[in-house]
């Protein structure tokens, strides 16, 4: 068994604390009267937010609508990819985070019909390109089988805190880039298996979603970590995905709603939140032809919920998105 490269960082260690002591306060949100929605919800942002990074271009409410079974308009690539999706993370109760055939079977469920080795290591040698400069040459194809089998060894044996390994087991498995194709969203999925062994909420924790809103970010991360021989980059990075996922949604909201109790909304103030709970990715122009309002009255509309504590603008303007927030 040969242990990753890896350094923990005393901002590791600090995250690691902090993580653990939300983790049930988050739990105990789990637990509430609207957790069946909750959890429904969560699970279409992950998958928004996991195929988003891929560039699945549905968004939040299609995803929505396949989940329900209902009839969505879209590229036929992209509704099979979000199809997969939900049957793979299906099968998550029932998946052995350190079992080979179990990645495989996965990897066969979230690729089908979309690669023609579903469920298959991949057979060639692959680079990782960044338009057309290569930015990783991952291992020989004959050795990938090993060194996952490795990976998982190392992975269930080893003595650091589950937080730690599940980010180092993250970029080893993209560093190895086991398959042809798929690899990121395996990645991320599997990252969610190991984190449930340290608590079964990460099963409802949808991390992909913070990813998705710092995927330049998350692809730095990975590729400084490579350049520097060891990942301790890219579990500082993942580590603070983590801690930001608990603390967005350890707080009470109520979906039906779409804000505190007590808190004075004006019509279409309320008709934005319903609509930014729906969809967080929508834009103003989207938002105008929703309300049949210009986008200027909207973007005005947008400033007054931020002050009023009500939402907040997470990550950039292009790649960013909106979050409904707890008034204090």
């Amino acid at each position: 068994m040969t242990k990753p490269p890896f350094t923990v960082s005393a901002k590791a260690v600090n995250l690691v604390a902090e993580i653990s002591g939300l983790i049930e306060r988050y739990a105990i949100r789990l637990e509430q009267a609207d957790a069946l929605l909750l959890r429904k919800a969560n699970r279409v942002k992950t998958i928004y937010g996991s195929l988003g990074i891929e560039g699945n271009t549905l968004t939040e409410s299609q995803v929505s609508d396949i989940l329900d079974g209902k009839r969505v308009v879209a590229p036929i690539r992209q509704i099979r990819e979000v199809k997969n999706a939900i049957k793979t993370y299906e099968l998550y109760p029932q998946l052995n985070p350190f079992s080979v055939p179990d990645l495989l079977k996965a990897h066969g469920v979230m690729m089908e019909a979309l690669a023609d080795d579903a469920g298959s290591f991949r057979r060639g040698n692959v680079g990782v390109f960044a338009g057309k400069e290569v930015v990783h040459i991952a291992p020989p194809a004959d050795r990938v089988p090993g060194l996952i089998e490795d990976l998982m060894h190392w992975t269930k044996s080893a003595e650091d805190h589950w937080l730690i390994r599940s980010c180092v087991f993250h970029y080893e498995f993209e560093f190895i880039h086991p398959f042809s194709d798929g690899n990121g969203r395996m990645g991320r999925l599997w990252q969610s298996l190991i984190l449930g062994q340290l608590h079964p909420l990460f099963e409802h924790l949808p991390i992909e979603n913070m990813v998705y809103a710092n995927q330049q970010t998350y692809y730095d991360a990975i590729n400084t970590s490579t350049d520097q021989g060891e990942c301790g980059t890219f579990i500082d990075f993942m580590l603070q995905e983590i801690f930001d996922a608990l603390s967005l949604r350890s707080q009470t909201f109520r979906p039906d709603v779409g804000v505190n109790v007590g808190v004075n909304v004006g019509v279409n103030e309320q008709k934005i939140l319903t609509r930014l709970n729906e969809d967080r990715h929508i834009t103003a122009k989207q938002l105008a032809v929703f309300l049949s309002i210009t986008p200027r009255q909207v973007e005005r509309i947008l400033k007054k919920l931020k002050e009023k504590e009500l939402i907040r603008r997470v990550g950039s303007d292009k790649s960013g998105y909106w979050e409904i927030v707890k008034r204090p």
